[in-house]
C-alpha cells in the first residue's frame, strides 16, 4: 500500500552539469575553462590526477543515456550550457557546433518526455574570462548577460525551465576564501565582490530574459544548507545567524525578496568587507527576483559560539564568529564523511514558507556520495540499498513539507550517471547509472530501477 503520493505533475529526475558529463573538453571549438588550466598547473590537487577532459562522455553519448533516463521514468532532467563551449572568446560570435550539440541534445530530452531544465553557469568560468577577472570584473558580469541572452535567444523556445546559477557559493568559497577551487585566492573582499557580482550577473540576466517576453520560467539553484545552533543559548544562536547570513542569506535573499539583509550589510560594514557598489545595482538586483528557486540539500551545518578568541592578524573569515560543532550521535554517511540528516529538506521547504513568500520550489539536488561503490556489485549490478534508504527517507520529509502546503514541485538526484567532480574525478559515486571508466559501459544500479517505480507511481 502506497504510503507517500506526490501532488500530479511533480519533477522526477536527476541533475548533472555540462562540465562533469559533456567530456569533449576542447573538442569542436570549445575553449579552455578555469578547470582545464588548474588541472594543467596542479594536477596533483586533482583524485588520481584525473582531470576535466576525462568526464563521462555525455557529449558523444547523449541519445543512448537519455534512452536511459527514459527507462529511469524521468520527466525532467538538469544539465547547462558551457559558457566556453557556446561562445569560445566569452564574448561575440557562436560557435555552430555547440549550437547543434544543445539542439539536438534538448530536441532527444524532448522527444522522450522529459523536460530539459538549463542552467547557464556550474562552476565552469572560461579561461578567457577569467583572465580579466573572472567575477571580480563587471566587464564579464555584462559579458555573461550576453551569453544568457544568446542562450535565451538559441534555445528559449524550446526550453521553460532555465537557471542562471548553480550554488554561485561555491566559487567563492571554493576559488576566494578557503583555497579549494581555481584561483586559489584567499581575500574575504575578493570573495564578497565576487559573490556580488554574481548576483548583478544573476539579475542583469534575469532582465533580458523577462524583456524577450518567452514563456517559462527563470531561477536559480542555491545550496540552502540550514545553520543548526549547538543549543539554546544566545551566543550559540546568535553563531547560527550568522551563519545564516554569510552562507545563505547572501543569496536567497538577493534571489527571492530582491535585496541584501541589512544585518549582513551592517556586519561587513563593520569590518571594512563591503564590496564596491554602484549606482543603479539596488535597482538592478530588484529585478533579479526568480520564479522558481532550485534548492541543493545534502548535510546540515551545525555551529556553535567561538570557544577562542579570534586572531586578529589572521585572514578575516565567517568562522570569527563561529565554530563548526560535531553533534554527538549523529547519523553519518562514512564513506563521504557527511552527517546525513533527512529533516533538513523539510526545515528548509518550511523557512521558504513562512519567511520567502513560500515560493515555488523544487529539490534540485539531493543524494549519497559512495567511494569504492564496486565492493556492492552483485551478479553485474550495484546494489545500492544505502542508496534508496536515503533517497526513501529524504522524500518523507519532502512529502510531510508538501503536506503542511510548502510549494515544492520536484524532486532530482545528483545524479543521472556516475560523473566527474571537480577535484575529486569519480572517488565517490552518485549516479542511479554505474559508468564503467574504462569501458565507459552504463549500467542501471538497483537505486535507478527503484526510483524507476517511484516515479512511474508518482510515489511510494
Amino acid at each position: 500500500m502506497m504510503q507517500y503520493r506526490f501532488p500530479e505533475n511533480f519533477w522526477w529526475g536527476s541533475a548533472s552539469s555540462g562540465p562533469q558529463s559533456e567530456g569533449a573538453t576542447l573538442r569542436d571549438g570549445k575553449s579552455a575553462t578555469i578547470w582545464d588550466k588548474w588541472f594543467e598547473e596542479s594536477p596533483n590537487r586533482f583524485f588520481n590526477q584525473v582531470g576535466p577532459q576525462d568526464t563521462s562522455t555525455f557529449y558523444d553519448n547523449f541519445r543512448s543515456d537519455i534512452q536511459l533516463m527514459k527507462q529511469l521514468n524521468h520527466n525532467t532532467f538538469r544539465t547547462s550550457i558551457a559558457w566556453a563551449r557556446l561562445i569560445p572568446n566569452g564574448t561575440g560570435d557562436v560557435n555552430p557546433l555547440a549550437v547543434k550539440f544543445y539542439n539536438e541534445m534538448i530536441d532527444e530530452l524532448l522527444k522522450n518526455g522529459i523536460e530539459p531544465f538549463i542552467n547557464l553557469f556550474h562552476f565552469d568560468m572560461p579561461l578567457c574570462m577569467q583572465e580579466k577577472g573572472g567575477w571580480e570584473s563587471r566587464e564579464v558580469v555584462e559579458a555573461y548577460a550576453d551569453f544568457a541572452e544568446t542562450c535565451f535567444r538559441l534555445f528559449g523556445g524550446k526550453v521553460k525551465h532555465w537557471f542562471t546559477f548553480n550554488e554561485p557559493i561555491v566559487p567563492v568559497e571554493g576559488g576566494y576564501l578557503y583555497d579549494f577551487h581555481y584561483p586559489n585566492v584567499v581575500d574575504f573582499r575578493r570573495a564578497a565582490t565576487v559573490a556580488y557580482h554574481t548576483m548583478l550577473a544573476h539579475a542583469k540576466a534575469v532582465r533580458r530574459y523577462r524583456a524577450l517576453k518567452q514563456e517559462g520560467q527563470i531561477g536559480i539553484v542555491l545550496n540552502l544548507t540550514p545553520s543548526y545552533p549547538r543549543s539554546q543559548n544566545p551566543a550559540d544562536l546568535q553563531a547560527s545567524k550568522i551563519a545564516d547570513l554569510f552562507f545563505n542569506r547572501s543569496f536567497l535573499d538577493p534571489a527571492v525578496k530582491g535585496e541584501y539583509p541589512a544585518e549582513l550589510v551592517t556586519l561587513l560594514k563593520q569590518y571594512d568587507q563591503l564590496p564596491h557598489c554602484e549606482a543603479g545595482d539596488a535597482e538592478l538586483l530588484a529585478q533579479g527576483k526568480v520564479d522558481l528557486l532550485g534548492v541543493n540539500y545534502y548535510q546540515p551545518r551545525r555551529v556553535k559560539a567561538r570557544a577562542n578568541a579570534v586572531n586578529p592578524a589572521s585572514p578575516f573569515m565567517p568562522e570569527w564568529f563561529f565554530d563548526y560543532y560535531e553533534m554527538p550521535g549523529r547519523k553519518m554517511n562514512p564513506h563521504r564523511g557527511w552527517e546525513i540528516y533527512e529533516k533538513g529538506i523539510y526545515d528548509i521547504l518550511i523557512n521558504l514558507r513562512d519567511n520567502y513568500g513560500n515560493i515555488p520550489s523544487y529539490i534540485s539536488e539531493n543524494g549519497m556520495g559512495v567511494e569504492g561503490e564496486e565492493k556492492f556489485l552483485m551478479e553485474g549490478q550495484i546494489q545500492d540499498d544505502y542508496r534508496i534508504k536515503f533517497v526513501r527517507d529524504h522524500l518523507q520529509w519532502l512529502h510531510k513539507g508538501i503536506s503542511e502546503n510548502c510549494a515544492c514541485k520536484g524532486y532530482h538526484l545528483w545524479t543521472f550517471i556516475d560523473n566527474w567532480s571537480w577535484s575529486n574525478a569519480y572517488k565517490n559515486r552518485y549516479g542511479f547509472v554505474q559508468l564503467d571508466l574504462a569501458t565507459q559501459k552504463r549500467t542501471i544500479k538497483k537505486s535507478g530501477e527503484w526510483f524507476a517505480e517511484v516515479s512511474q507511481n508518482n510515489g511510494f
